[in-house]
């Protein structure tokens, strides 16, 4: 079995670690594996394509259908003499 050693651990969240442990029934260390082995056991969620969550999310308020602007015809480039 492999150790590890994490420095300048806040007391605050030692002080919840603990009494998440003693709610739970075991010691520290036992609770901080175990929060240790459900974090790394979750599959990791794949990458989001934005605009696939920005039509996802107006997707039920329906589409807008916008006028074509009128075409001109180009302008000649300019001269640079």
């Amino acid at each position: 079995m492999a150790s590890i050693t994490i420095r300048n651990f806040d007391e605050g969240l030692k002080s919840r670690l603990r009494i998440q442990a003693a709610v739970h029934g075991r010691s520290m260390e036992d609770e901080a594996r175990d929060i240790l082995r459900s974090a790394l056991n979750r599959q990791p969620q794949p990458a989001a394509n934005l605009a696939q969550a920005i039509r996802g999310r107006f997707a039920a308020l329906g589409g807008v259908d916008l006028p074509l602007a009128p075409r001109e015809p180009m302008r000649e480039p300019p001269v640079f003499d």
